[in-house]
């Protein structure tokens, strides 16, 4: 086990959701979508102490009944899941289901009501207080609409928390989405919600599926500036997509003042990602978590709900900026040059013939410039960082140029 070195504030009781079980939502041999992410970043977690911390309890999710999530998908959607699950020689693709993105399998439904009732449940230790932080990696399948699966989700986990914590009593919930890919899913389903803001900080739907998420895209007519959609351009490094979160994030969340915030941290923004084309590192995705951990302290007395998502470099990325993830959400952060346990190391060699990162980041220098040093119109960031807040900025009483 390697020693992770104490901090000064209190540790926060913290819920990680893991069980084996959740590697059944697997699409098959040859799928970006391997269930072996969810075990690798489980065992890496373990390897490196953090799901032995005396605050931190680990939670099998339980399957979400079909009432759970009707809260968020409608009763056909989920008859149809269902349908197509028992039989996925009879797929449903006008619904997103037997596609290439989201291939039919028998037992489709449990697994993916697993995975959501992973949310519920986190959602639920937020409301009664069992715990300030909680973690499902295996959680933040965004894409997932209404009525319909999308890009490798078939239930919106997330949308599904979010709800929980409205129907508890939350007045105000902050999504925070910094997967590669725009969080299309979760904003559709709170368009025109007022009590939910949603932020996707992702790559540009000019070269990336969704082909959505622009800055024009703010919210339906009663809930304008409740969607905020950061599309940076194609090759994005750390420096540029750090200086776009903190010029858009930290100021909406404190302007719309949340309760609670549910982020989704999928880390295909990795530029060994093989499905995106932007290029930040295990650092900067760390920092990101980081960043998301300071708002939820600031404005929500810390209460935190943050799940996994994309993220397709199985061995190289997902398990160690997953585990910074749970590592900054126990309290413990993992300093980056800590070594890769040699335990898993092997394991990982052993299972799949290949040789792993051996440190738990990508050795590079973070740096970005802040807003305040000004606004380059020849950058191509700050055009998109510029356009955002022009759209959204004014209708939370903040300065577009300033704030």
């Amino acid at each position: 086990m390697t020693f992770l070195p104490g901090l000064s504030q209190p540790a926060p009781p913290t819920m990680v959701v893991w069980n084996s079980a959740m590697t059944a939502y697997n699409f098959g041999l040859g799928h970006p979508m391997a269930p072996a992410r969810l075990d690798l970043t489980a065992r890496l977690a373990r390897s490196l102490g953090l799901l032995d911390l005396a605050h931190v309890f680990v939670e099998a999710p339980e399957v979400a009944s079909d009432a759970e999530l009707e809260t968020v998908h409608s009763p056909e959607f989920v008859a149809a899941v269902r349908r197509v699950s028992d039989d996925p020689t009879s797929p449903d693709e006008a619904r997103g289901l037997g596609t290439d993105d989201d291939p039919a399998f028998a037992g489709m439904h449990d697994a993916a009501a697993r995975l959501a009732g992973g949310s519920l449940a986190a959602a639920s230790a937020i409301l009664d207080g069992s715990a300030l932080h909680a973690v499902n990696f295996g959680g933040g399948l965004h894409h997932a609409a209404r009525d319909r699966a999308s890009g490798f989700c078939i239930y919106n986990d997330s949308a599904l928390a979010v709800q929980r914590l409205l129907d508890g009593g939350i007045s105000r919930v902050a999504y925070i989405d910094v997967d590669a890919h725009h969080g299309d899913g979760t904003e559709s389903i709170f368009w025109d919600d007022p009590r939910v803001l949603t932020i996707s900080l992702h790559e540009s739907g000019l070269t990336l599926f969704p082909g959505t998420g622009f800055a024009n895209e703010i919210g339906g007519p009663q809930a304008e500036g409740s969607a905020v959609n950061v599309a940076l351009p194609s090759g994005t490094g750390d420096a540029g997509w750090l200086r776009a979160f903190h010029a858009v994030v930290p100021q909406l969340v404190g302007a719309f003042q949340p309760e609670v915030i549910v982020s989704q941290h999928g880390c295909d923004s990795h530029r060994l990602d093989p499905l995106a084309h932007l290029n930040i590192s295990v650092d900067g995705q760390r920092e990101a978590a980081t960043a998301v951990g300071n708002l939820a302290a600031r404005h929500c007395e810390g209460r935190w709900i943050a799940t996994g998502g994309g993220g397709y470099s199985v061995t190289d990325v997902v398990p160690r900026s997953w585990s910074h993830l749970i590592a900054i959400a126990a309290g413990r952060p993992v300093p980056l040059r800590t070594p890769v346990p040699e335990d898993w190391r092997t394991y990982v060699s052993d299972k799949f013939g290949m040789d792993t990162p051996g440190l738990m980041g990508d050795d590079v220098e973070l740096w970005w410039r802040s807003w305040e040093v000004g606004f380059d119109p020849n950058d191509a960031v700050d055009r998109t960082v510029m356009a955002t807040r022009k759209a959204v900025f004014p209708l939370h009483g903040l300065d577009p140029w300033f704030d």
